[in-house]
C-alpha cells in the first residue's frame, strides 16, 4: 500500500484544523477527478508503521480536530487494511478527535468492514462531473452523501450528518 501525501494542517476536508493524508491508488477514474495523481497503485510513497506514527505525531496538538482521509481511494482493497490500522490507531490516541473518510463506494458495500466502527463521518459515491456543484458543503458532486457512521450502524439505515 502507498500514499499520496500528507498535509499536517488542513481546513478544506472536513471541519477545522486536521490532518489529512491521500491514499495513493484509484481505479475509478472520475472525469475531472480533483486528484488524478493518486490513481496509480505504484505512485506516491510507502505506508507503514512509521506513517502511522508520523500521523499521529501532526495529531497531537489541540488545534488539530481530527483526521481526514482521501485519495486516491482509502477503502480499495489494495489500501482498506491500511486505512483500517491508520483509523484504529487514531482512535486509540484520540479518541475525541474526529475522522472523515471520502471514497467513491458506496456505504452500502463497507458497513460491515472493520474500518467503519473507526471513521466518524464518510463521504461515500463516485464524483460525477455532471452533478458537480460548488456550492455542496464538503462533498464534489449532488449524488455523494455526508454521512453520519456511529449513528447509521446503530440505525442499521443511513443518517445524513448535520453540523
Amino acid at each position: 500500500m502507498r500514499y499520496a501525501k500528507i498535509r499536517k494542517m488542513d481546513i478544506s476536508n472536513g471541519p477545522g484544523v486536521r490532518v489529512s493524508i491521500f491514499m495513493q491508488g484509484c481505479a475509478f477514474h472520475c472525469p475531472n477527478c480533483f486528484n488524478p495523481e493518486t490513481h496509480d497503485f505504484q505512485g506516491g510513497n510507502e505506508f507503514n508503521e512509521q506513517t502511522i506514527q508520523k500521523v499521529l505525531f501532526l495529531a497531537e496538538s489541540d488545534n488539530i480536530v481530527g483526521l481526514s482521509i482521501l485519495g486516491g481511494e482509502p477503502m480499495h482493497p489494495a489500501n482498506i487494511e491500511g486505512t483500517c490500522a491508520l483509523s484504529k490507531a487514531f482512535k486509540e490516541k484520540y479518541p475525541a478527535k474526529s475522522i472523515w473518510s471520502w471514497t467513491g463506494y458506496q456505504y452500502e458495500d463497507l458497513k460491515d468492514k472493520e474500518v467503519l466502527q473507526y471513521i466518524d463521518v464518510l463521504v461515500d459515491g463516485l464524483y460525477k462531473d455532471e452533478l458537480h456543484d460548488f456550492r455542496l458543503k464538503w462533498r464534489g458532486s449532488s449524488n455523494q452523501r455526508v454521512i453520519d457512521v456511529a449513528a447509521s450502524l446503530k440505525e442499521n439505515k443511513i443518517v445524513l450528518f448535520t453540523e
